[in-house]
C-alpha cells in the first residue's frame, strides 16, 4: 500500500491548525515559545509549534507548497532509498527540520517574553531548498505569475530572510525560514552526497542562457 508520507503530514498539519483556529489554548500550549522553554524546559514546543498555524491564509499558503515540493522531494527519497526507509528518512527529515528550523530563534529569543511563533515554514523552506538543489533552474512563478529560476528565487529568498531577521521585528520568523532552507539542505547533503554533483552538473549543462 503506498502511501504518501507527504499528504499525513498536511492532513495531521492541517486538523491540528484548524482545531487552533477556533481554540486558542492549543497553540498556545504548542507556540514555539522561547523563552518559557528556556526557564520551564518546554522545548518540545520546538517540534510542536510546525503543527499549529495563524490563520486559514497561513496553512493553505505552507500546505500548498509542502505538496508541490514535498511530493516531488519524497519520489526521490523514496527511489533513492526504498519504499519502507524512504518514507522513514523522509518523515524523520521533515519532522528534525521543524527543531533544526527553530534552533536559531531559541537562541536569539530566550530572553525575550513578548516572543512566540508557529507555523512549518521553516520545514517547508528546507523541502523547497532540497528541489532546488536537485533542479536548480527549474521555473517557479513568483505570485503564480512571474516565472524565475528556483536558483535566483532560492538565493533572492535567503538573502531577504537573512536581512529581515536582523532588521525586522514582526510577526514572522525570518530566522527559521532562513535556518530552516539551510539544514535541509545540509541533511539531504549528508544522506546522500552525490546530490552535490546533480546540483553542479545540472547548474551548468541546464543553464538557459
Amino acid at each position: 500500500m503506498n502511501i504518501s508520507v507527504t499528504l499525513l503530514i498536511i492532513a495531521f498539519t492541517s486538523l491540528i491548525s484548524i482545531q487552533g483556529f477556533s481554540k486558542y489554548s492549543v497553540i498556545d500550549r504548542l507556540k514555539h515559545f522561547p523563552a518559557k522553554a528556556a526557564a520551564g524546559g518546554e522545548y518540545y514546543r520546538m517540534l510542536t509549534s510546525g503543527f499549529v498555524h495563524a490563520d486559514w491564509a497561513h496553512l493553505l499558503v505552507n500546505m500548498f507548497v509542502l505538496y508541490s515540493f514535498g511530493t516531488v522531494i519524497e519520489s526521490y527519497i523514496l527511489n533513492e532509498f526504498g519504499n519502507l526507509q524512504g518514507r522513514i528518512i523522509y518523515l524523520v527529515l521533515y519532522l528534525l527540520n521543524i527543531i533544526l528550523a527553530n534552533i536559531p530563534t531559541a537562541i536569539r529569543q530566550k530572553d525575550n517574553p513578548g516572543f512566540s511563533s508557529i507555523g512549518a515554514s521553516g520545514a517547508v523552506s528546507g523541502i523547497v531548498f532540497i528541489f532546488i538543489l536537485l533542479d536548480p533552474w527549474a521555473r517557479l512563478y513568483l505570485f503564480f505569475m512571474i516565472p524565475i529560476p528556483a536558483i535566483i528565487a532560492g538565493a533572492g529568498y535567503l538573502v531577504y530572510s537573512s536581512w529581515a531577521a536582523n532588521h525586522e521585528h514582526g510577526r514572522l520568523d525570518h530566522a527559521a525560514h532562513f535556518a530552516g532552507a539551510i539544514s535541509g539542505m545540509l541533511m539531504i547533503i549528508l544522506l546522500k552526497k552525490e546530490i552535490l554533483s546533480i546540483f553542479f552538473f545540472r547548474l551548468v549543462h541546464d543553464f538557459p542562457f
